[in-house]
């Protein structure tokens, strides 16, 4: 029972992390600040976390650890290309929408990752991007694409969904799904009639 406590005290602990290292920054954040948001003496922080790295390690990797278990497995979807970059395209556009500081954090602040997990997440996003370029490939060898520079398909389509993190917010005038719908429409079939 216990084990759960820690386990929630954690989560809200990076919940809370996230939200801050989004709106100040990594390094513009204490674990004092940390502690005032979540309600907690920073000391007693440290039964559930052992640094302000940790923390940060914590959230990049489960954004990037979520984007490539997912990946694998649109990967393994009985469904064209074209269905399988839309079941990728909605997944960027969830997460930033269900978890945008964690996103935002692991888009903004992975830099400040130590040393040998810096070069690790950076290993995990060239993975996922290599995979995500597959998929186009593919799709373009299959004629399911247009015939183009896959990289510019790629980094085109994730900078398209990445303001999404910090625009979207309820009472915007259009619900998740309505902009999931309007990003997907432009994407793979642009605004022209």
């Amino acid at each position: 029972m216990a084990k759960k406590v820690k386990t929630n005290k954690r989560q809200v602990i990076l919940e809370e992390a996230a939200k801050l290292f989004k709106a100040k920054g990594f390094s513009g954040t204490s674990m004092r600040d940390l502690g005032s948001q979540v309600g907690m003496e920073a000391a007693s922080m440290y039964n559930h976390i052992s640094s302000k790295d940790d923390i940060l390690e914590s959230i990049c990797f489960h954004v990037s650890n979520t984007y490539i278990s997912q990946l694998h497995e649109i990967e393994q979807l009985p469904v064209s290309y074209v269905g399988k970059l839309q079941a990728l395209i909605r997944l960027h556009i969830r997460l930033m929408i269900e978890d945008g500081a964690a996103v935002s954090v692991a888009n903004n602040d992975w830099k400040y990752l130590s040393d040998d997990k810096l070069q690790q997440f950076k290993d995990a996003r060239k993975s996922y991007e290599k995979g995500f370029a597959a998929l186009i490939e593919q799709g373009i060898e299959a004629g399911e694409f247009q015939p183009m520079n896959v990289s510019v398909a790629l980094f085109t389509i994730l900078s398209a969904v990445r303001w999404v993190e910090l625009w979207y917010r309820p009472g915007r005038g259009i619900t998740a799904e309505e902009l999931e719908e309007n990003i997907m429409t432009i994407l793979l079939n642009g605004l022209a009639k």
